[in-house]
């Protein structure tokens, strides 16, 4: 009776044994799995095993390059921890020089033979090398006897770590016992669900890595598109999260609850890669446009050369008149001819130089330029005989712009992209941390008087980050010095400019004041504008 007893009681404390250990077995299943830190995750691999096979420490190896490269290791009794990023290096071959597997070393006989090894006692082992175990525990008067190495095998049964843990303690002696039957089980079970969890987390690295490539790829697509725009969108989102950072600090006022998370952040950052990809439509020619004139190329030389003409068939004319004057026996004094012929030509170069100037583009085109334009609709020049206008409709459209290079068509295609850019967005499936990426880049030529496009937003119906990247957009353009039509703005003009755009309801105040109060300006300077446009 007494002998059942105990066999009962026995079987009783093994079986609450199993059971707590599989308590602690789904606990840790269950950690691993809300893990999306690589390191985090490995220590709780790492730890758990220890703590389900009360063993006193272990490594744990990934693969990489035809080697077991120890990523972390843990020793409870020498108290020590480290991890590859702290220096560890210790890497075991999986193929000797012969290219033989290498089946002396624990871990890679483990893994060639896709198996668990339990070792009772290294130092009695045999066919497996040692010595370097045998130098550690002299170095640090440490005794290394059971051992207990199983590969981490995914869901595709491939290998991709080893987790090898040493001595197994006893719960109430405290001295090093084998790992038994029990342990081997529970260890194989957690590094099966260890490599699944590793195996995802590594899928998910990839995969956000090739995604951040591919819109990588998108935007210096675009800014490779035109060599007048180059850096456009690597420099948008860098001020753009500078600004949002600025309003995140703002402890005052109608930005002390603005607040960003590393998952705000990343949103952000990618909707700025993307918030011209639109642009991937537009025609280089209206990107590209350089001056009014151009097309394929700058029509500017046509209208020269129709000056020239001018210009010699004025000379031709004065030579002619003098021949005939010659000819008929009279005497006209050259200093007359010559006279006329110089105030021709004064005219002629005069006017040229004006419709250069004009074709130049700039901020502003006055009423009295696009008046003294017109008043040459008029002039003539002959080739072959026919009469044609020194400057055609087309070329005096295009020459009264009043702002910048583009014609209200071509302005139209390009604040289009927007629209593209927003369409191109709306049909990507975006994962729920990146929901509002369209919202973000489908704003950024909105203004808070509802004066913007494509969709006239006003303040109240943008989010604040749409609202960052506006301000962005518009500095960045300001300062940019590699814009077809215009030098880069010194940092003065640009921030007089930004000003009364605040004042004018085209970008936001309390942004814009976090812009300033936070130094961005000057911050943005010392990384993207040239010395000479640093004045302030």
């Amino acid at each position: 009776m007494t002998d059942i007893t105990e066999f009962d009681s026995q079987h009783y404390l093994e079986m609450k044994h199993i059971v707590s250990q599989f308590e602690k077995l789904t606990d840790i299943g269950v950690a691993l799995s809300s893990e999306h830190n690589s390191t985090e995750l490995l220590e709780k691999i790492l730890m758990g095993a220890i703590s389900l096979t009360s063993a006193d420490g272990g490594t744990i190896y990934l693969i990489r390059d035809q080697k077991i490269e120890a990523e972390i290791l843990h020793n409870t009794s020498l108290k020590s921890h480290a991890t590859s990023k702290d220096g560890v290096k210790i890497a075991v071959p999986l193929f000797g020089e012969d290219g033989e597997p290498n089946l002396k070393n624990v871990v890679s006989y483990s893994y060639h033979k896709d198996e668990t090894i339990n070792i009772t006692d290294a130092y009695n082992a045999e066919g497996f090398d040692f010595r370097g175990t045998k130098m550690f525990d002299e170095k640090n008067n440490y005794r290394s006897t059971s051992f207990l190495t199983t590969p981490l095998k995914n869901h595709q049964h491939e290998t991709v770590g080893m987790l090898q843990l040493i001595n197994a303690i006893h719960p109430e002696t405290k001295n090093v016992i084998p790992f038994d039957a029990i342990a081997q089980r529970f260890c194989e079970s957690l590094a099966s669900q260890a490599a699944t969890v590793l195996t995802k987390q590594e899928l998910i690295t990839d995969l956000a890595q090739m995604f951040e490539s591919m819109i990588m790829l998108i935007a210096n697509a675009l800014d490779e598109k035109s060599p007048y725009n180059g850096g456009h969108c690597r420099r948008v989102p860098e001020l753009t999260t500078m600004i949002a950072e600025a309003a995140h600090e703002t402890q005052e006022g109608y930005l002390k609850d603005f607040t960003l998370t590393d998952a705000d952040r990343y949103e952000l950052r990618i909707a700025g890669l993307l918030h011209d990809c639109g642009k991937i439509t537009t025609p280089e020619a209206v990107v590209d446009k350089a001056t009014k004139l151009e097309t394929i190329f700058d029509r500017i030389t046509l209208i020269e050369t129709r000056f020239e003409v001018l210009k010699r068939d004025a000379e031709i004319a004065m030579l002619k008149r003098e021949n005939d004057a010659l000819k008929a026996g009279k005497e006209v004094p050259a200093v007359i001819l010559e006279y006329g012929l110089k105030s021709n030509i004064d005219f002629l170069t005069e006017e040229f130089a004006f419709i250069k100037t004009c074709n130049t583009g700039g901020e502003f085109m006055s009423e009295d330029k696009v008046r003294r334009l017109n008043s040459l609709k008029d002039l003539t020049w002959q080739l072959n005989g026919e009469t044609l206008p020194l400057l055609s409709g087309n070329e005096l459209y295009n020459l009264s712009i009043a702002r910048g290079t583009l014609t209200d068509p071509e302005r139209q295609i390009i604040n289009n992209h927007v629209s593209v850019s927003i369409s191109m967005l709306s049909a990507i499936k975006w994962p729920k941390h990146l929901q509002r990426v369209t919202e973000y880049a489908g704003g950024h030529h909105e203004r808070m008087d509802g004066k913007g496009y494509p969709k006239g937003l006003t303040r109240e119906e943008m989010p604040i980050q749409a609202r960052a990247m506006a301000i962005a957009d518009v500095f960045e353009a300001l300062t940019a010095s590699d814009r077809p039509y215009k030098p880069g703005k010194k940092l003065s003009d640009a921030l007089f400019i930004l000003g009364k755009m605040s004042e004018e309801g085209h970008i936001d105040p309390d942004l814009y004041a976090a812009f300033i109060a936070h130094d961005i300006p000057k911050r943005y300077a010392a990384q993207f504008l040239t010395a000479d446009q640093i004045d302030i």
